[in-house]
């Protein structure tokens, strides 16, 4: 209940009701790879971090897929076991050679290519499929990409290396083996699902299938033992990661991840906020509070958190911004409403709960004459709603308020007071500070805009709120008061 931060290897489940109950919770770091045991969509909804160690077991879970190809081809474990019972079967446990054969690899992520390089020592051929790795990408490590339909009729091997995501459940099936060259091979140490086990029993029993080496299963440790069981099966209890090595290179990364976080050199390993990954640098941080800042102003002022609200960031500057302006933006329209506390990692999601849509848009028109800052720009459609800042320095500045310009930008930092009232009726400044007068809070800054249809926009920068704005009122069209 009091920790800011929980870090948790492959056996502790962090489930909704831990989340619940950790109120200070701010990070949960996992050391390893797979975040199957972390309730991710409930953390994002509490603004919880998750962070993993995607790169520190990579090689063990590659070498162990190699030993486990190794043990397919020439049966290793079960002549081991052969011997232990006191038996010589030589003729039982004929092998074959890896060279010239050919591995399918499915998933070329980290994994996949340290598999794929260590097999092509073997003299194998190595083909492969993957979503996001550009064929050029894998051609330089020796890997031939293919659609999977044509993978399945080529392989003698086939080793799986993706997440296990709706895309991926059952990646191997019934059909997909159907596909497949008879007797052939199968090897799945990513995660227990990836591969139909149904389908995998029945391909074994079949002859469809010539061996499978198994490190995951759906269930773990498995109930059901026809699989393990089975002739042509090895498998281990989920060892990918089991090596000194490993374990303690995954515990030293995420303690120095959550380090780096805490102390804001930055972050790395997230695996529901990729925006705040920017959002560290310190060119970014003064952008973060204006979008943040901008979203409560349009809120404010549009008396509403509902709607579509278009962010557009101008400027070669922002180019890559919008990634993490957007939430930014999406959290001031939502703070201060009934739920828990809105921050980057789950304000995309609470805006979509909310009925708040965000787009955004980018244009590298330069927004100033010499285009060194860049603009963003957010407004809700279909209202004259609209508020324009950029950063001065590391202020962030509004330009802009519902078509009306500021002759100088004005600060958004602490309690502001925005307010529009007639050019022609001076009234409103002097009541205000005539009322700051009385209550004893200091006059920081004002700033006013141009004049729009007679009217025009004021800024004020105060030492403190203002309990009451009952005097100021018959002074102004409408009056803001909000805490930046």
């Amino acid at each position: 209940q009091d920790c800011d931060g929980l870090i948790v290897r492959s056996a502790t489940k962090v489930t909704a009701d831990v989340l619940e109950a950790a109120e200070r919770l701010r990070v949960v770091g996992r050391a390893g790879t797979g975040v199957d045991n972390v309730d991710v969509e409930a953390a994002t909804r509490k603004g919880v971090l998750v962070m993993n160690t995607p790169t520190g077991n990579s090689l063990s879970a590659a070498e162990l897929t190699c030993g486990m190809i190794l043990c397919l081809a020439r049966q290793i474990p079960q002549a081991a076991a052969s011997m232990k019972e006191g038996k010589w079967d030589r003729k039982k446990y004929m092998g074959m050679e890896l060279n010239g054969k050919t591995l399918g690899v499915l998933g070329l992520g980290r994994i996949g290519r340290e598999v794929a390089t260590r097999m092509q020592a073997f003299g194998m051929k190595t083909i492969g499929y993957d979503p996001i790795i550009t064929p050029e990408a894998s051609a330089a490590f020796g890997v031939e990409q293919l659609p999977l339909e044509q993978i399945w009729p080529r392989c003698d091997f086939i080793t799986v290396h993706t997440p296990l995501l709706p895309s991926t459940t059952g990646l191997l099936n019934d059909s997909t083996f159907a596909k497949c060259r008879r007797g052939v091979q199968v090897v799945n140490c990513a995660r227990g699902g990836i591969v139909d086990e149904g389908a995998l029993l029945r391909a074994l029993q079949s002859g469809q299938c010539g061996g499978a080496a198994l490190d995951v299963f759906t269930q773990e440790p498995p109930k059901d033992r026809d699989l393990v069981n089975h002739p042509n099966v090895i498998c281990c209890p989920h060892l990918g990661a089991s090596t000194q090595e490993a374990q303690s290179r995954c515990g030293k990364e995420i303690a120095m991840q959550i380090v780096d976080m805490a102390t804001g050199k930055g972050l790395a390993g997230i695996v529901n906020g990729q925006a705040l990954s920017k959002a560290f640098a310190p060119q970014t941080k003064p952008w973060i509070t204006l979008a943040r800042a901008l979203g409560t102003v349009l809120r404010t002022t549009g008396k509403q958190a509902q709607g579509s609200v278009q962010v557009c960031t101008l400027g070669t500057p922002l180019r890559e911004a919008g990634s993490y302006l957007t939430p930014a933006v999406a959290a001031g329209m939502l703070a201060g409403g009934a739920q828990t506390e809105v921050t980057l990692v789950n304000a995309l999601l609470l805006a979509q709960e909310a009925g708040l849509k965000v787009t955004t848009t980018h244009s590298d028109a330069a927004a100033e004459p010499d285009g060194s800052a860049g603009l963003l720009q957010v407004s809700l459609q279909g209202t004259p709603h609209r508020a324009t800042g950029t950063v001065q320095g590391s202020t962030p500045v509004l330009r802009e308020l519902n078509g009306a310009t500021f002759k100088q930008p004005a600060p958004l930092a602490g309690p502001i007071l925005i307010y529009r009232a007639k050019a022609s009726e001076p009234s409103a400044l002097a009541a205000l500070a005539g009322l700051l007068g009385k209550v004893g809070v200091q006059l920081q800054s004002y700033h006013s805009s141009g004049v729009v249809a007679g009217e025009q926009w004021s800024v004020v920068g105060l030492s403190a709120p203002l309990s009451n704005l009952g005097e100021l009122k018959p002074h102004v069209t409408e009056v803001f008061q909000l805490h930046l």
